[in-house]
């Protein structure tokens, strides 16, 4: 595949599936991918979902489990996919994300010998990873991708990051935490993200704060802050390891050069630098 005039089109020219929705803003900056799970029964359902008005929702891409693409609004234009969200200082990553979302039944429930979604339909064993996600604290059951599908994200992906220069891969768990929970841990995020961004030797992910950021002991605002809190503005740090939007940090330039500084800082207050 390639993109051409903002659409997805075979190497022989035959435009991918395209369907329109009308639920679409204005001029997109391309910043983040964002990937998403539907939470549906299946990849035409979503699409008919995405492309109603009613809906008040879409995406740029909806990817079945056969690894089927339908494209349904131009990568130049605003999907509302992301809705209430933030990410390294910006609010409403609709204005500033691609949105791709993968066919999945999302969150399941145990109902006697079977895991059950939302609409009720059963799932087997088979088809389902039990783990917990990483803004919670219990095991769940999670709807199983297939590899033809994350296959078909991944060549989308690689098009939609070489195209637009697209600087990050997100879940929609990470700009909208405690509010939304995909792709979840069924989805091989971390791989994929590696994938898309490269190894970059081993260099780890710079930021820089916002404002005065208190850096804590642990993640959460009840644990005691660390001295040399709070970490000035403009202070850069790399990011170790993270828990939802709380983030392990060492302290690269700003601390006090006493201090060799790590620990846990609220993500929502940096911006990438590096």
């Amino acid at each position: 595949m390639r993109v051409k005039a903002h659409r997805l089109v075979e190497d022989d020219g035959t435009p991918v599936p395209f369907k329109l929705s009308p639920n679409l803003g204005g001029k997109v900056q391309h910043k983040f991918l964002v990937m998403h799970y539907t939470a549906g029964g299946g990849a035409e359902e979503s699409v008919d979902w995405l492309t109603a008005g009613r809906s008040r929702a879409s995406a740029h891409v909806v990817i079945g489990r056969d690894g089927s693409v339908t494209q349904l609004v131009p990568f130049d234009r605003v999907a509302w996919h992301a809705g209430a969200s933030s990410w390294e200082g910006l609010k409403g990553l609709n204005r500033y994300s691609l949105g791709i979302e993968m066919d999945n039944a999302g969150l399941l429930t145990r109902h006697a010998d079977r895991w059950r979604a939302w609409f009720g339909r059963a799932y087997d064993d088979a088809d389902v990873v039990q783990a917990v996600h990483k803004n919670g604290t219990d095991a769940c059951g999670w709807h199983d991708y297939t590899e033809v599908q994350i296959q078909s994200a991944l060549n989308v992906s690689q098009l939609l990051m070489a195209n637009y220069g697209l600087r990050d891969v997100l879940g929609h768990e990470d700009i909208a935490p405690g509010r939304k929970w995909d792709p979840g841990p069924a989805f091989p995020m971390a791989s994929f993200r590696g994938r898309l961004l490269g190894r970059r030797e081993d260099q780890l992910p710079q930021y820089r704060t916002l404002c005065e950021l208190h850096i804590r002991s642990a993640a959460g605002p009840q644990h005691p802050a660390l001295p040399g809190s709070p970490l000035a503005k403009g202070t850069v740090v790399e990011q170790i390891s993270a828990q939802g939007h709380w983030w392990k940090v060492d302290v690269q330039e700003g601390a006090p050069a006493t201090l060799d500084l790590d620990g846990w800082v609220n993500s929502k207050f940096l911006e990438r630098v590096s």
